[in-house]
């Protein structure tokens, strides 16, 4: 088992190597100067230079790669171009709001994946299959963005009954932030109205991800309680007498996670790196409107850093997992 888990941990430093360089590389060779897009087309020659030697894009690309690379190894993301702050401290602000709608958002997915897909399975031919077929295929196709916009305007503009962007109320934020994740800090400081704002602002956005999300867990749920379902030990549960609930969730849920798990951890991971469109619809203050804003900008610093940052969370989360299935399954090993 350490064995394993020393592997795992190796691999996954090739792995965030060449995606930093490729994102340093390309953000490099893409027309278009930095240093121009902060201060505009008509910046003085002179102030241009001292921008690029501040920045220290006048140095042989080389040597700002081998910098780039010492400065990640301390910890270093370097200092954001467009607000002089340092690019670690942003994302630490932003990453919150971006993890609070993620797990939300996952929550809302895995809850409709596992019980769609296992009654589906169940019922597998009859109505309640091909019902939950037909959501994941009909789900799926749903373009995030289109799908948040069709919320708000039913939601939001028709009902009135929700907000359609923000992560909370003019002045309904926790007087004490101790994890940055709103939800738990109203709750810390036992505020309820905020509780309630803050929960009312993230129904919409997490709903929109988490359903469009659910079509992928609803098909491999289905798919594997199946395979269970036809599975010797479930005959032999099934000839002992043992209930039919007891069946399904006991014998052919439990034994048909261990790949679910899987597709749960990554899809996770990639959750907080793809929330970019929600985040955008609904004007959530995450890290993915704060890479397109600094996209936008060619702030190079923060772009490296964001990828990087989110490049290194899904690399641990799919370390983590991988632990995970081999403690389940000692047959997994290297």
């Amino acid at each position: 088992m350490k064995t394993y888990i020393l592997t795992r941990i190796l691999l996954a430093i090739p792995m965030i190597l060449i995606i930093l360089t490729i994102i340093f590389f390309v953000l490099r060779i893409l027309p278009g100067n930095p240093v121009m897009a902060l201060l505009g087309p008509k910046a003085p020659p002179e102030v241009v230079k001292a921008m690029e030697h501040q920045m220290g894009l006048d140095k042989p690309i080389i040597v700002q790669y081998g910098d780039y690379l010492g400065s990640i190894l301390k910890g270093d993301f370097g200092v954001s171009a467009y607000t002089g702050v340092t690019v670690i401290q942003e994302l630490m602000q932003k990453f919150p709001a971006t993890l609070e709608l993620t797990i939300f958002a996952m929550t809302i997915a895995v809850f409709i994946g596992i019980f769609f897909g296992t009654y589906g399975a169940y019922h597998f031919g009859r109505t309640l299959d091909i019902a939950a077929r037909v959501y994941s295929i009909f789900v799926y196709s749903f373009p995030v963005f289109w799908f948040g916009i069709m919320l708000q305007l039913i939601f939001g503009v028709w009902l009135h009954w929700l907000p359609v962007s923000g992560r909370s109320s003019p002045f309904m934020i926790p007087n004490h932030i101790y994890t940055g994740l709103y939800v738990i800090d109203s709750i810390l400081n036992l505020e309820w109205p905020v509780l309630v704002d803050t929960l009312y602002h993230l129904i919409l956005p997490s709903v929109t991800l988490g359903v469009v999300i659910s079509s992928i867990f609803v098909r491999m749920v289905r798919s594997n309680v199946i395979l269970s379902l036809s599975s010797q030990y479930v005959v032999a549960a099934r000839a002992r007498g043992a209930k039919e609930k007891k069946v399904i969730f006991k014998h052919a849920l439990k034994n048909a996670m261990a790949p679910i798990l899987t597709i749960m951890g990554l899809e996770f991971a990639l959750l907080l790196g793809g929330a970019v469109l929600t985040e955008v619809t609904f004007s959530w203050p995450g890290i993915g409107s704060y890479l397109v804003t600094r996209i936008t900008y060619r702030d190079f610093p923060a772009i490296q850093g964001a990828i990087v940052f989110f490049a290194m969370f899904v690399a641990i989360v799919s370390i983590l997992v991988d632990i995970a299935n081999a403690w389940l399954d000692p047959r997994v090993r290297y």
